[in-house]
């Protein structure tokens, strides 16, 4: 008789399932899943932020460019939650078995998730730029609370990432990864300052 194998959607469990899941050191969703799922969070701050400009009557391509992005960056960030417990999987086995030179094979892919959610980070941070604009009083506090709530998640998945990084015997490897994220942590806090001073006039 062939043996069932049982796929389970994280991303669709409510979030007292899924918070209970990411504090069980048993369970198969780690950081890359958090970081996704505060991603998300912040997404869904944006894409408020953005219907509430439209709701109050403002218009524009950059403001519906906006929008379909935002919620698209919801739905990817969400998507991500499952993803990462993909990519951790070689990586466990590895660990598991006590097999490094598989371990070192496996270890890049599984950061890719966090990678992603850093880089995508990016992306709605430059939304928000684009959004600022168009906001009042009322919608620009969403706005903030996206540029937080993002880049805690790009902290965390930055630490996963230098934390994976630092078991690496190769050098070069280490110090190119920290260098990479410290450079990347420098330009998304100065995009954060310009966003927020921006904010800040309205």
């Amino acid at each position: 008789m062939a043996e069932k194998f049982i796929i389970e959607m994280y991303r669709t469990k409510n979030p007292d399932d899924l918070t209970k899941l990411l504090a069980d050191p048993a369970s198969k969703l780690d950081t890359g899943s958090a970081a996704a799922l505060n991603m998300a969070v912040a997404a869904s701050l944006l894409s408020r932020a953005a219907a509430l400009c439209v709701k109050e009557g403002r218009s524009g391509e950059e403001l519906d460019y906006v929008v379909r992005n935002a919620e698209t960056l919801r739905n990817y960030m969400v998507y991500l939650i499952d993803e990462d417990v993909k990519c951790k999987n070689p990586l466990r086995q590895a660990e598991k078995k006590g097999e490094e030179k598989n371990f070192e094979a496996c270890r890049r892919p599984a950061v890719s998730i966090c990678q992603e959610i850093v880089g995508m980070a990016g992306t709605g941070l430059e939304l928000c730029l684009k959004l600022a604009p168009f906001c009042s009083a009322d919608s620009k506090i969403y706005v903030e609370q996206f540029v937080y709530t993002a880049m805690a998640a790009v902290k965390t998945a930055i630490s996963y990432i230098l934390c994976l990084s630092s078991k690496s015997s190769d050098e070069t490897y280490r110090y190119v990864t920290k260098r990479e994220n410290e450079m990347t942590l420098e330009n998304y806090e100065n995009l954060c300052k310009d966003i927020l001073s921006r904010l800040s006039q309205i």
